[in-house]
């Protein structure tokens, strides 16, 4: 039996790496972007979409796919792989981000969450070890356990209190997990997502008992949720400083692309973003030179593709020009032409870093890339 999980690479001049792992006979190289599928779909994308633009693993939400289309119908289907026909790794969300957004439509207790569906207003209560129970019907291959998210900048005894329940909810969550999965034949994975707003000794913390536990990995919650850049980086710059090595670890909800790189060049693994498709329904496309904007006037004529350095289907066979009139006309094509476009931009950031891993040179690289996309260099 493989290991789940082994380090292939190490750039020698920061911690950025290139890992494999395996989950359920599905192999999975990072760095990886992951296209988010909220509600069993990539929007506007198919499934065969997804698989063209280099999609290794996606994201999928059981909050979501608890309300809608509902348990019984994924059971009914063997899972969500088989719903949306896709044989892609599926990493699912445990909801508790979600749930922390509805604010007002929700209590935390110790034992769980209530909240109110924000389809029909209906009840319902999260447990940690019904959370569990969904992702087995989900069937998923990575899961996540329920947390509380605290929004930044939050005061530390906010902070504390949460990552207390976060503990709490994690060990039933792993208990329960080894349980149910016990006789599952390949197993899925469980990531302890690691809280502790921008505060170092509850991220440490995080760290210590998700490792004990017993998790696969570590998720990172709680970040770019409202804290400036250099609070999110030098506490990202710390968590993966310490963190152990032989371990996956996934930053939760970043999809920017410098973001992405300076993420990587710190050590994380695996990334997923709902920002390439809802950036390209409202016109805006990610190239290697920078954001175009679609709707503008410029591009009304423009016979060049939207980045001559992208291999996508986009890029193979439509002008701007074209673009800019699907999109003004209101055309539900353009949302997939530029979403496909976005999502393989971004999958393709993480093949030009793993790339100069390989060749340790990731720094220039980096520099290469900022310098393209009419950034100025930064200090990292």
């Amino acid at each position: 039996m493989k290991n789940y999980f082994k380090t292939i690479k190490i750039d020698k001049n920061s911690r950025s790496r290139i890992t494999e792992i395996y989950v359920r006979n599905k192999k999975i190289i990072t760095p990886v972007f992951m296209p988010v599928a909220t509600q069993a779909s990539v929007k506007a994308l198919s499934s065969q979409d997804i698989e063209e633009v280099g999609t290794q693993c996606m994201l999928s939400n059981t909050y979501h796919l608890y309300l809608r289309p509902g348990l019984e119908v994924l059971k009914k289907f063997g899972g969500l792989g088989n719903f949306m026909k896709t044989d892609k790794a599926i990493l699912t969300d445990s909801g508790g981000f979600q749930v922390y957004s509805l604010s007002n439509l929700r209590k935390i207790t110790e034992h769980g969450v209530h909240f109110s569906s924000h389809i029909d207003g209906s009840p319902h209560f999260f447990t940690p070890e019904k959370v569990i129970d969904y992702q087995s019907a989900i069937n998923s291959d990575i899961w996540t356990h329920l947390d509380v998210c605290v929004k930044n900048p939050a005061e530390y005894e906010e902070a504390k209190d949460a990552l207390k329940k976060t503990k709490n909810w994690a060990k039933k969550s792993i208990e329960h997990f080894k349980k149910i999965t016990q006789d599952i034949q390949p197993k899925p994975k469980i990531l302890a997502i690691i809280q502790g707003s921008v505060y170092k000794d509850l991220r440490k913390e995080s760290l210590e008992w998700g490792y004990e536990l017993g998790f696969d990995g570590f998720a990172l919650g709680g970040l770019s949720v409202g804290e400036t850049k250099q609070e999110m980086f030098e506490t990202l710059d710390y968590i993966t400083e310490i963190a152990p090595k032989d371990k996956p670890v996934y930053f939760m909800g970043l999809g920017d692309p410098i973001d992405i790189w300076t993420a990587t060049k710190y050590g994380v693994d695996m990334y997923d973003c709902v920002l390439p498709t809802r950036n390209a329904r409202n016109g805006q496309a990610l190239t290697t030179y920078g954001k175009i904007y679609i709707k503008n006037a410029c591009y009304k004529k423009d016979e060049s593709v939207l980045d001559p350095e992208c291999d996508c289907l986009t890029c193979k066979n439509y002008s701007r020009a074209y673009l800019s009139h699907l999109y003004k006309s209101g055309e539900l094509l353009s949302h997939r032409l530029i979403s496909i476009h976005n999502i393989r931009f971004l999958i393709r950031q993480t093949e030009i870093m793993r790339k100069a891993i390989e060749e340790d040179r990731f720094d220039d690289a980096f520099n290469e890339f900022l310098s393209k996309y009419n950034q100025t260099k930064l200090k990292i």
